[in-house]
């Protein structure tokens, strides 16, 4: 969930590694329209793929809804692995040659105004009285706002603000061991190849502290979006093709290992092993089309739109779809795929509004004030 400008300015120590590939100008905006399709999969996972209170909403489960398509709905939990590539990529493109400061302010202005107002209207939302679904307590609910919840022990507001906890615990390693010595490639490679022989130690010790440091099951689409930012600088760079590989081989191991069967009563169970790997190969394939140019034509406007109505979308579209759902299907009588159309444009169309009157201004204003 993150900008995706390219060009980053490179400091002192990395102007001598001008890149042999060019690494392109503008804006990618094919990264902008994979952010979307990310972010539709992780939508149609969350109404149509699993049970839970989406079960409420529909006012049956969703294997009764969409016979044929839940069993494919499920696999769209997947988006997630793809955002983390994407988030590898960019998060390397952004840090390279900026100084901490900058950097910090730029992922916070990026990531709080939205979510802030999220967490508020999701909370004001759920506290209506006509609203079936329940709000958290008013302490938890402001506990939200420092996106410290999970830690904390806390209810969560927004139920996917778990992958924002991922991120930031991969910001704050890129921060401290990239961008704060200043980011280099010599650099950034031991980074991708420490953090990976420590995850899978991480993943040996069974240390639940390492596991929240090093994030075994996720450190894999990170760095291999980091290998690709590298492809992106120098497509003859064996080094990154290697980090890729490896990363794309361990990533798909934990996809598979971790989602193939879900444990909980609220999920649908035994997506295949195949289907798994293939997803997880079509997210690296594509985020390395980009990285090698190959999608450079694929420049129309429409996809910047598109970019900047993922992070406020994803952030919104499973709590307030619910009530969504319900009103849609239950109350106006609408049928399933028709409701599930309808809730899709009606969380876009409130992303378009969180973007215009919320990240217009105040993103540029928090980034101001705090670099």
């Amino acid at each position: 969930m993150v900008e995706t400008f390219v060009s980053p300015t490179q400091s002192p120590s990395a102007a001598v590694e001008k890149p042999r590939a060019a690494a392109g100008a503008g804006r990618l905006r094919a990264l902008d329209g994979l952010r979307l399709v990310a972010a539709l999969m992780v939508a149609l996972y969350h109404y149509g793929g699993r049970g839970g209170e989406i079960t409420n909403a529909w006012g049956s489960s969703p294997k009764q809804q969409f016979p044929t398509l839940h069993s494919w709905f499920a696999y769209g939990c997947l988006g997630v692995q793809v955002f983390f590539v994407i988030s590898g990529f960019v998060i390397c493109m952004s840090g390279w040659g900026r100084p901490l400061r900058s950097f910090f302010a730029s992922r916070a202005a990026r990531l709080m105004p939205s979510y802030w107002v999220a967490v508020v209207l999701v909370t004001a939302v759920f506290a209506l009285p006509g609203v079936a679904f329940a709000a958290v307590s008013p302490s938890d609910a402001l506990v939200n706002l420092t996106l410290l919840q999970q830690p904390l022990g806390a209810d969560r507001v927004l139920g996917v603000c778990w992958t924002l906890w991922v991120e930031i615990r991969f910001y704050a390693l890129f921060a401290l061991c990239v961008v704060l010595p200043g980011a280099s490639r010599r650099r950034v490679v031991l980074f991708c190849a420490v953090w990976t022989l420590a995850a899978a130690i991480a993943d040996a010790a069974d240390e639940p502290l390492l596991d929240l440091v090093l994030m075994p099951e996720y450190a894999p689409f990170f760095i291999g979006g980091i290998g690709l930012y590298l492809l992106h600088r120098d497509r003859r760079d064996a080094t990154a093709w290697g980090i890729v590989a490896v990363s794309w081989l361990t990533g798909q191991h934990y996809a598979v290992a971790d989602l193939w069967h879900s444990p909980g009563p609220g999920h649908f169970s035994y997506r295949s092993a195949s289907v798994i790997i293939l997803i997880v190969t079509a997210g690296f394939l594509a985020v390395l089309a980009v990285a090698l140019g190959w999608l450079r034509r694929a420049d129309w406007p429409w996809l910047t739109t598109a970019g900047a109505l993922t992070y406020p979308f994803y952030l919104v579209h499973e709590h307030l779809g619910w009530v969504a759902v319900e009103v849609f299907h239950q109350e106006l009588a609408l049928p399933s795929w028709l409701t599930l159309a309808a809730t899709l444009v009606a969380m876009l169309v409130l992303a378009r509004l969180f973007n215009r009157y919320v990240e217009r201004w105040a993103t540029p204003l928090l980034r101001r004030s705090l670099g």
